[in-house]
């Protein structure tokens, strides 16, 4: 069997197919972001790409260490296989500045050369207008909610144990844990019994601590619930 030569775009199965598309999509994005740039994600429910998704980065290398770090990584109760796409994705092209949208992307879906196309291609020419200002939104949001953030007078001294707030009623440890075990010196996640909304999240030092807030303060992890990260009192 060939081997598939690294390149820009992941190809990510084993994914759970309970969990909503676009939940998928943005924890991907966040999750995969920790290793470099990326361009774009392609999650769709369709049935051939139940369980599966494409991560595009914007060179090889950040997409390699992405690959080995989170090999097998448990997203959401499942633990995802990775690998190297086997062709390059059109959202690299267009970095590039070759993309010039091939006669085969344009051709209607029911023809036999449009079904044999590779999979990520045909999945992100699907995608592509509904998914076009997507990340520059999400970039935004994180900015503005850092902003807001560094405006306001902090009340608690910090320390190594974070408080969160204006979590959904569905978030659960796993969930928390995924997101803060990006960064290091994480402990543990402890939700507050019968108070929903609400959790701990403890590091190791003051500094370790300091940086997941700082990235993490906003994060919305439904559209509605920008999550906020504070320093617990002492």
């Amino acid at each position: 069997m060939t081997s598939i030569p690294p390149n820009q775009t992941l190809y990510i199965r084993n994914l759970n197919e309970k969990v909503q598309k676009e939940d998928i999509r943005r924890n991907l994005y966040y999750l995969f972001s920790q290793h470099g740039h990326v361009l774009d994600v392609v999650a769709l429910k369709t049935i051939k790409m139940r369980g599966q998704a494409f991560v595009v980065f914007r060179d090889i290398s950040s997409a390699t260490t992405a690959m080995r770090a989170l090999q097998e990584f448990p997203f959401f109760d499942k633990n995802m296989k990775i690998s190297f796409a086997k062709t390059k994705s059109n959202a690299v092209r267009f970095h590039e500045g070759v993309y010039t949208a091939p006669a085969k992307e344009t051709a209607p879906s029911t023809t036999p050369a449009a079904q044999k196309r590779p999979r990520e291609d045909e999945e992100e020419s699907e995608a592509k207008r509904t998914r076009s200002d997507q990340q520059t939104s999400q970039e935004e949001e994180a900015e503005s909610a850092n902003a807001q953030a560094s405006d306001q007078t902090q009340v608690n001294p910090p320390n190594r144990i974070l408080f969160l707030t204006n979590l959904p009623t569905s978030v659960s440890e796993d969930m928390l844990a995924m997101l803060f075990q990006q960064y290091p010196g994480f402990k543990e996640i402890r939700l507050v019994p019968g108070k929903s909304g609400i959790a701990f999240v403890e590091y190791e030092s003051d500094a370790q601590a300091e940086t997941a807030k700082g990235v993490l303060n906003g994060f919305k992890l439904t559209p509605t619930h920008p999550m906020t990260v504070e320093y617990a009192k002492r």
